[in-house]
């Protein structure tokens, strides 16, 4: 089977959809017959040897005007070179397939992983809004298939779209396999000893952006005894983090890292006493599925695809109620044996998500066009 994939985010997307894109490409590579791998990237990147080459082919923009403009390339030049390749099928990693892809001659399929500029459009400017609704509508009219990352995406697909349901299959994500190993207690105080962590901690991953609620679990945290470790990239709405911080002088109960490698963030969440993620929104939520794997008990949001991720025996909370998350870590930290159980418990729902699923069902998805 010779598959294409939209690569730009596999080579210039060091987290989110580029981790996607990266796995799906080493679960294929791994675990399937797929014989050939053509890799359509806009312009070259150092991130390129992140990929196992051996049989894939990364395909460049021909022609002076397409290399100038990459990103028209993107949406309006690749197709030409997409029908040259002869694939079984070309996969739209990110929600976007090229315009004037001729359906017939490659069958296509996109996976869409979130339609929150439609449910929650006040986390966008006007024209973001716009040009995803383009694209991504497009893309779900054209594709022969869809994959959605989670029941609750699929759901949006179908309400904003007016997709039928026997196009779209629900094809769950999982995380790189460094989660799933256990790190060793030298590493572990490496790590706590390189970023002063505390013995026991509340651990938050994700962007620091208000849709992911940080300042409520600050909150949360403040007038409490534990540590808040905070782990991600920093957008305008860590000044409203830092100010709160800095309002109520609790430097010393919150600690910012904006640094970790991949290794150091696994053993971060190892040496965690619990992970809060308290979104008002995602597509899915892959930390969730890391603090899964890393056996640490999980408090998120009650509501939208957070079940999906979490699993039945995780803590659900109002995302907007600071009462409410403070009550729930508060009475974790007091009982250690309900600590072990909801991990345990979590553990065991998680392996769900592991490769061989993964693989087997994009298959699935996949010999439902070809």
């Amino acid at each position: 089977m010779r598959i294409g994939f939209d690569a730009k985010r596999i080579f210039h997307n060091s987290t989110g959809l580029g981790n996607y894109g990266r796995d799906v490409v080493r679960i294929l590579n791994t675990r399937t017959d797929v014989t050939q791998f053509f890799l359509f990237n806009t312009k070259r990147s150092s991130m390129e040897k992140a990929v196992p080459l051996e049989k894939a082919t990364i395909v460049y923009p021909k022609g002076w005007f397409w290399r100038r403009f990459p990103s028209l390339w993107r949406m309006f030049g690749q197709g030409k070179q997409i029908e040259q390749a002869k694939l079984d099928l070309y996969h739209g990693l990110s929600g976007e397939i090229p315009f004037g892809l001729n359906k017939s001659a490659t069958p296509q399929i996109v996976t869409i992983h979130d339609l929150i500029f439609l449910s929650h459009p006040h986390y966008y400017n006007f024209w973001d809004r716009v040009i995803y609704k383009l694209k991504f509508r497009y893309a779900s009219k054209v594709a022969n298939h869809i994959i959605a990352i989670s029941k609750e995406t699929k759901s949006e697909i179908i309400k904003y779209f007016k997709i039928d349901e026997k196009k779209i299959s629900v094809v769950y994500q999982g995380c790189h396999a460094l989660f799933k190993q256990e790190v060793s207690n030298e590493k572990k105080q490496y790590v706590k000893e390189k970023y002063s962590l505390p013995d026991q901690f509340v651990l938050y991953v994700g962007t620091l952006q208000d849709r992911k609620n940080a300042l409520t679990l600050i909150k949360a945290i403040h007038g409490t005894p534990h540590h808040l470790v905070l782990v991600g990239k920093e957008k305008k709405y860590a000044r409203k983090l830092y100010a709160y911080v800095n309002r109520y002088q609790l430097q010393s109960q919150i600690t910012f890292i904006k640094d970790a490698g991949l290794e150091q963030l696994v053993a971060i969440y190892q040496n965690a006493t619990l992970f809060c993620y308290p979104s008002f929104c995602e597509g899915f939520g892959i930390p969730i599925i890391e603090a899964l794997y890393s056996k640490v008990p999980v408090i998120t949001t009650k509501n939208g695809c957070f079940p999906e991720a979490a699993g039945p025996d995780s803590i659900f909370i109002d995302p907007n109620s600071v009462e409410e998350i403070r009550n729930e870590i508060n009475r974790l930290f007091e009982n250690p044996e309900e600590r072990k159980k909801i991990a345990e418990k979590g553990y065991d729902y998680v392996q769900q998500f592991n490769d061989q699923n993964v693989a087997e069902n994009l298959m699935k998805a996949y010999k439902k066009i070809i």
